[in-house]
């Protein structure tokens, strides 16, 4: 008998996918305790975009999410999205604020670290998992799924050994476009199993309409445990409902030992944020209706509102089936990316350009150059070279790890930011978002200081470097 693991997502990746993760830690706080009870696997609570959406758009110290979060759910295992060598931002960075980085979030509760790379290029996630290796976090390591004539159960295998052989503790089938179906489900779990002796893990959205199905098939297969989301802010671009998971295996080989309810007391608290996410306008019903054009066009489902929203603003809002049918050619034009984080935005955008300006590459953008560069890693496929002579107009392009070419950034950032520091976790938070710290940084001391310089009550929470 094997006992399923469940993975909570409603404190990062649902609300992430539903509402632009812009559940705030006032939010939270009130459901911690009872959730902490539950007895979850892990709790996914940071990570992802909620690092750059509490600096930008809620007012929040990250790092005192986290730590907020594991002081009111001791018990469970607290879990985080980490994008290898691009961290919590969008580029590379040095491999010692990456250490650093990975250190932090280990002091500050996390257990689990899910590190991913956009292009599964291992060579981005190897100082990660060195680092979460040292500090005895978990290295759970994901693999980008995606479709394409490359990527074979072989490809998936390969890269699966040589994720075990690069200290990964388990690892993770991340679907993050919703493109598996129940019966590849199964059959691509059996083969990462064949391959490898660590635990693996499915993380799939419910976008396509098929995720409760496909973790039935990969449960039957032998996935050791599954992402699901708590009911209200669970389906559409979000994920399958933890409930109904955990009602559909009682009884089984695969119970997951979860209260059904328990589970009830903590939907009624959401229920209660969905509505109020409603009524704002910052939940759009429209988010929640299954779209299996992702399967059509195996595109995320955040990249196809991304893509709406550029066309919009350039008044090309009429041209949307046209970009939907340039991102696969983009797509094979630089290497066959998997399309997640930073990769999707590139190819996204760089679509839009394409069909607008009513030439192909007429208009390059900054990141795609870059991605045709090498300075993202190595591509699934090779790229044409006629192609990369083109795009990079006399640029050579790198065939190291990218990250080899960086020099260390860690004490150079200390330095540039030290006017505002009052933790050292501020360097790692200035660093992934020099243009948004500062101004972040300055609102938060307003905040602990009066205006006008006079010390408030919370200077005591001031940890000076």
């Amino acid at each position: 008998m094997a006992k399923l693991n469940i993975t909570e997502t409603v404190l990062r990746d649902a609300h992430q996918s539903l509402i632009a993760t812009r559940m705030s830690i006032d939010e939270m706080k009130p459901i911690l305790s009872q959730m902490d009870k539950i007895g979850f696997y892990s709790a996914e609570v940071w990570g992802g975009a909620t690092f750059d959406a509490c600096i930008r758009f809620l007012n929040e110290d990250p790092w005192d999410r986290l730590r907020t979060i594991r002081k009111e759910m001791p018990n469970t295992k607290l879990q985080m999205l980490f994008r290898g060598q691009n961290m919590l931002g969008y580029r590379h960075y040095a491999d010692d604020l990456v250490k650093y980085f990975v250190q932090k979030s280990i002091a500050n509760g996390i257990d689990i670290i899910r590190i991913f790379d956009a292009l599964n290029d291992i060579r981005n996630l190897e100082t990660a998992i060195k680092a979460a290796n040292k500090e005895n976090g978990h290295a759970q390591v994901a693999i980008s799924y995606t479709l394409g004539e490359v990527f074979t159960h072989d490809y998936y295998m390969d890269y699966a050994k040589r994720i075990e052989e690069a200290g990964a503790d388990s690892i993770c089938i991340k679907d993050m476009a919703a493109l598996l179906t129940p019966y590849e489900a199964s059959t691509l779990v059996r083969d990462i199993k064949s391959a490898v002796k660590i635990p693996v893990h499915l993380h799939t959205h419910y976008t396509s309409g098929l995720a409760s199905m496909c973790i039935m098939k990969a449960v039957e297969a032998g996935v050791d445990g599954v992402d699901t989301a708590m009911s209200p802010l669970a389906l559409g671009t979000s994920h399958a409902p933890t409930e109904s998971i955990v009602a559909a295996f009682q009884g089984t080989d695969h119970d997951t030992e979860l209260d059904l309810v328990k589970l009830t007391e903590i939907r009624e608290y959401f229920m209660g944020l969905r509505q109020k996410y409603i009524d704002s306008g910052l939940l759009d019903p429209k988010m929640l209706a299954t779209d299996a054009n992702a399967l059509i066009y195996q595109v995320p489902g955040g990249m196809l509102s991304n893509l709406l929203s550029q066309l919009k603003q350039a008044g090309k809002e009429d041209q949307f089936n046209e970009v939907l049918q340039e991102v696969p050619r983009v797509r094979k034009d630089s290497g066959f990316p998997p399309l997640v984080t930073p990769t999707s935005q590139i190819v996204g955008t760089q679509a839009v350009f394409n069909v607008i300006m009513g030439e192909r590459y007429k208009t390059v953008t900054k990141e795609f150059k870059g991605l045709v560069k090498g300075e993202y890693g190595k591509t699934p496929v090779d790229i044409d070279p006629e192609f990369q002579k083109k795009i990079l107009d006399g640029d050579e392009p790198i065939t190291c790890r990218p990250a080899d070419l960086l020099q260390p950034e860690l004490e150079e950032m200390r330095k540039e930011c030290a006017e505002w520091t009052e933790q050292e976790e501020d360097v790692l938070t200035y660093a992934m978002f020099p243009k948004v710290a500062p101004k972040f940084f300055e609102q938060r001391r307003n905040k602990l200081y009066g205006v006008d310089g006079e010390h408030s009550d919370a200077e005591n929470k001031v940890h000076p470097v």
